[in-house]
């Protein structure tokens, strides 16, 4: 059985230029838990890293053993928001920011697959934040994105051209701020880091 790396697999959502692209996304699913604070500080980010792995890679051993599908597990990604945007902006404010952290699954995996794994994560590890988790589709359409290579603090100008470049042709922004990790922050220098940087958007 031929092992999939989506990443590979849809190369131009997982590695575009380090120039702002405007981009169709098709529906995916994913994993998901939600919570608030700063990563660098917030437990409940830590607990939420906790539960995530454990479940993607029962997951994928699960449907290996079954002769169903193998797969590369996908990198963690997140979704940001808050209720003032401005917060972002102001250092003291990061215990407001709001995410959702979340893992790609592909759709071979079941409700009945997830449920299970659950269960065999919760005998072996019960992570605090696995009855927070859900498995559920996220479509985001047209997307403007763009490759970022670097500190995650260093994010903010590279974002701000992204969103200029689809304002300058013609669309709104729109939904929550997207970021894919495509590198391991404990094995790889900072200054190297690569981080997908998506926006939808809309006319």
């Amino acid at each position: 059985m031929e092992k999939i790396d989506f990443k590979k697999k849809f190369k131009e959502l997982y590695k575009p230029p380090g120039e702002p692209v405007i981009i169709e996304i098709p529906e995916f699913q994913y994993l998901m838990i939600d919570g608030a604070g700063y990563p660098g500080t917030s437990q409940e980010y830590q607990d939420a890293m906790s539960a995530l792995y454990p479940v993607a890679y029962t997951l994928k051993f699960k449907l290996k053993k079954a002769g169903i599908i193998d797969y590369v597990v996908m990198p963690l990604e997140g979704l940001w928001w808050a209720d003032d945007m401005e917060i972002f902006l102001v250092d003291s404010r990061k215990e407001e920011w709001l995410w959702t952290s979340m893992i790609m699954q592909p759709f071979e995996v079941t409700k009945e697959h997830y449920f299970e794994a659950i269960k065999e994560v919760e005998k072996k590890k019960n992570p605090v934040a696995l009855n927070k988790m859900r498995l559920e589709s996220h479509n985001e359409e047209t997307s403007v994105q763009i490759m970022h290579i670097g500190s995650y603090s260093e994010e903010g100008p590279v974002i701000e051209r992204m969103h200029q470049f689809a304002l300058d042709k013609g669309y709104k922004l729109k939904g929550k701020h997207h970021e894919i990790y495509l590198s391991d922050p404990r094995r790889t220098p900072e200054e190297k880091w690569k981080t997908v940087l998506r926006q939808p958007i809309c006319k």
